[in-house]
């Protein structure tokens, strides 16, 4: 049957204590939720900060009890969880206390939450909803057998997700023991090598943006990443793409096949990838096509253990950028070109596994996609 979300839940909305009075916060001992605290997972056990007695006294906060859907309607909207124990949260989170009028299986409302399209307005600071249209949203409960059907494939589904997406976390933490284990930990120098500057490294580039004025320039074959999209080791598919003309009529630089282009601004900083063909990047990636000093995939892992380090010499006020010139002049300890090649030859062969996790995880991500669309749709 199809019901409003307010003829089945009350609609609860958490509060935020000031944060100018210490006695609501220091020592608190109850978990306070906000959107920081939802993740994957489906149970929040734990939270990252506690509110006291007497913000709760104070403030009449009011509690959510334990097995209790939630989800956040502000910002990152439709983050889904359900409390472990009696629990609190600020005004982001949405409590959908369960007037017990229809026999509902708690974990059907988890994925029945995550499948409904809201209907958004635009914030200030984002994307929102408000409760009057959760109030009036409609939903689609079959009886309680049924639901407990489609949370038992659900789960099931979930569970393989999981276990994948673990599958590839522990192969990148292999990848990053094999490179302890061989290099030691680079920004100490811990093995005392030879210090050398990056621009020493090979050709650099930076990228460049194609008028937007110009409708020519889009819409081609050619790959234009941003620095956001640097999130692999290896970069195959950019979300837009240029023509011939705008590389030869435009900033634009057209940067080798297994060059590797680094982000420079913001929160891209030093995120990084390699080209799987030759392709281009806008004015907030630089690009190195290395020498015959290194290996770039060794390179890769190189920079990524130095992140940090080289993140905390960025500059700005509102927003902390690197730029070409400061790259080019970071140093690092270079190592035998034949040990470069033995770490990327071992690289390359838990990449294979990878691939093939991957594989798996995009298939299974369909499965569970299909379910959704076919359960809720």
């Amino acid at each position: 049957m199809e019901y409003k979300l307010s003829d089945i839940f009350n609609l609860q909305m958490g509060k935020t204590p000031s944060r100018n009075n210490s006695d609501y916060w220091t020592e608190g001992k109850y978990d306070w939720i906000s959107i920081s605290d939802l993740s994957s997972e489906k149970y929040i056990n734990k939270t990252k900060e506690k509110i006291t007695d007497s913000a709760i006294e104070k403030t009449n906060i009011k509690i959510i009890p334990a097995n209790t859907v939630i989800m956040s309607f502000k910002l990152s909207i439709g983050k889904t969880a359900i409390t472990s124990h009696d629990m609190y949260s600020n005004e982001a989170i949405m409590a959908f206390i369960d007037k017990h009028k229809v026999e509902l299986n708690t974990d059907f409302i988890y994925y029945l939450l995550q499948s409904v399209k809201w209907n958004t307005n635009t914030a200030v600071k984002g994307k929102t909803i408000n409760k009057s249209i959760i109030s009036k949203t409609k939903v689609n409960i079959p009886d309680y057998q049924e639901q407990c059907k489609i949370v038992k494939v659900l789960d099931i589904v979930t569970k393989r997700l999981k276990f994948e997406q673990k599958e590839l976390i522990n192969l990148d933490e292999l990848i990053k023991a094999r490179f302890v284990e061989m290099f030691g930990d680079p920004v100490q120098n811990s093995l005392n090598k030879p210090m050398v500057k990056l621009e020493s490294l090979g050709n650099w580039k930076s990228g460049g943006t194609p008028a937007r004025s110009n409708p020519n320039f889009y819409n081609g074959n050619i790959n234009w990443f941003s620095a956001g999209e640097l999130n692999s080791l290896y970069l195959s598919k950019s979300k837009e793409k240029i023509t011939e003309e705008a590389v030869q009529k435009s900033s634009t630089k057209l940067f080798a096949k297994g060059s590797m282009l680094i982000g420079m601004y913001d929160t891209a900083a030093f995120k990084m990838g390699i080209l799987k063909e030759s392709s281009c990047a806008n004015q907030a990636c630089a690009n190195i096509k290395v020498n015959e000093k290194v290996n770039v995939v060794w390179l890769y892992y190189e920079l990524q253990a130095m992140k940090e380090y080289f993140l905390n010499q960025r500059h700005g006020v509102r927003q902390k950028n690197l730029t070409l010139k400061m790259i080019k002049k970071f140093e690092i300890p270079i190592f035998d070109l034949n040990l470069q090649n033995k770490f990327a030859n071992f690289v390359q062969q838990v990449d294979k596994s990878k691939v093939a996790v991957q594989k798996s995880l995009d298939e299974t991500q369909k499965l569970f996609d299909s379910l959704m669309q076919e359960y809720f749709g």
